[in-house]
This record gives C-alpha cells, structure tokens and sequence, in this order.
C-alpha cells in the first residue's frame, strides 16, 4: 500500500468513527423519548434498523437482499460471519437480535444496542439462558422477529457449523415459523474470525473503500412440514431436528450464491 493510500484510509477512518458517534448520539436521543405503551419493542426495532441502515451507509457497506423479507412472529437462523451480521439483517427488517454479552461492553456500539431491545445473553449461564428464552417468548408473542446465531461463534463464511437447538424449541412449541438467512461478504476478509479482537478489526473496515454483502431470505420453516418425523413428540428431540433442518438449507443458499 501506497503512503498516500494508507494515508486516505486513515482519513477515510476518522471521518467514519466520527460520523458514527454523532449517529449514534442521535439515535439514542431518539430512543429516550420511546414511551409509548405495548408499542415500545416495535419502536425501538424501528431504531435499530434505521441506526443499522445509517451505519451501512457511513462505511460504505452496500447490502443485496435476496428472497422474500418476513414479517410477523418469526425466528431469523442466520449463519454468523463478523460483527457486522446483526447491523446487516436489522437494518433489512425490525428486530430484536440476540447477542453475547461482550458486545455490551464494546465502544459506541454496546451501550446502545442495549436501549435499542438487544437480547444479552451471558453463555454458560444458566440463569442468563432462561431469560434469554423468556425475552424471545415475550418478543414473539408481540409479533416482533427475533434474530438468532445459532452456530455460536463466527467463521470465514465458507461452510455452516452446527447450530444450537436453544431457540428452535422456543419456535417449535410456540409454532412460529423459522427463516434460514445466508450471509456472504465481498471481500471475504471482512469475516471476523479467531482471536481478531473488535477496534483493529473495525478500523480495517472503516478504512475501506466500499464493501458488498450478499443477505438471502429463505421459505419460513415449520417443525410440522420441515421434513421432521412426526413421531418424535419430546421438544429438545423437535428443537434438534428443527435446528438441523435449518442449518442445511442455509448451507444450501450459501452454496447458491457463490
């Protein structure tokens, strides 16, 4: 890289973490003045997409969706591949997303997220687990998509891990309907992997030029006709396979989109 290239980036940077901060001042003075009764998760999901979509734009992150967006009661599944993942689906559709707790503590970001109906959950707590699936509960029964990362853990997008059948028994037994979601980055450098720590990672991307993500919606999913054994009655034996089925049709639209 050239001096004066590395030099543009820099500025480019400082001009996005300073735009960023002054999104994000606004929309948590927006977010204060959410009161209105029964209506607040909605508001705040509204929030969140337009900060989400306000973001994109500041880092010159251009989205093309695919599929038909959801609405409603619905469980997102979505393969997770950075950071960025959660900013990308909400800015498409209003929801509450499911994030890990260190995200609470990131700059700028975490604070907010949090005032904006971000479910934290703190992993290998328990107690931290149940509510998690209570908020998702109270989240679906207000009609309000729920955004989940069923893998656990990030990877370079070019294959699916296993997901985690937790929230798909939440869907199975209220019977609300799961949406497979595919991401896929260009350049495949933004996956945020390993031990990558978050500032080093951001300022890379705040330095970019322009970056492009691939975001498909697939056909909402039933336990009932997602091609599981009607047999199996017990919900963790449900969830699994539930979680299972939604895991192969995400690798299958990953696979289409390349």
């Amino acid at each position: 890289m050239t001096a004066a290239a590395s030099a543009l980036g820099v500025a480019r940077a400082s001009g996005r973490v300073a735009a960023t901060s002054a999104t994000a001042a606004l929309v948590a003075a927006r977010a204060t003045q959410v009161r209105t009764p029964g209506a607040q998760l909605h508001q705040r999901a509204r929030l969140l997409r337009d900060g989400c979509r306000a973001a994109l734009r500041l880092h010159g992150i251009e989205v093309e969706v695919e599929g038909v967006v959801p609405a409603g009661p619905v469980l997102l599944a979505a393969n997770h591949v950075s950071w960025l993942d959660p900013l990308v689906v909400a800015a498409s559709i209003p929801c509450r997303p499911v994030s890990k707790m260190d995200v609470r503590g990131w700059p700028v970001i975490g604070g907010l997220a949090g005032r904006l109906g971000v479910i934290f959950h703190a992993r290998g707590d328990s107690a931290s687990g149940q509510r998690v699936l209570r908020e998702v509960e109270v989240a679906l029964a207000k009609a309000m998509p729920v955004l989940n990362f069923p893998e656990g853990t990030t990877t370079d997008g070019a294959d699916v891990l296993p997901f985690r059948k937790g929230l798909f028994g939440v869907a199975a037994r209220l019977a609300v309907p799961v949406v497979p979601v595919a991401l896929r980055y260009e350049p495949a450098g933004l996956a945020w992997t390993g031990d990558a720590t978050f500032l080093p990672h951001y300022l890379r991307l705040a330095a970019r030029g322009r970056s492009r993500v691939r975001l498909c919606f697939g056909a909402p999913l039933f336990s009932a006709d997602a091609g599981i054994d009607p047999s199996i009655q017990e919900l963790g034996a449900q969830a699994a396979a539930l979680a299972e089925v939604t895991r192969r049709q995400v690798r299958l639209m990953l696979r289409s989109a390349v």
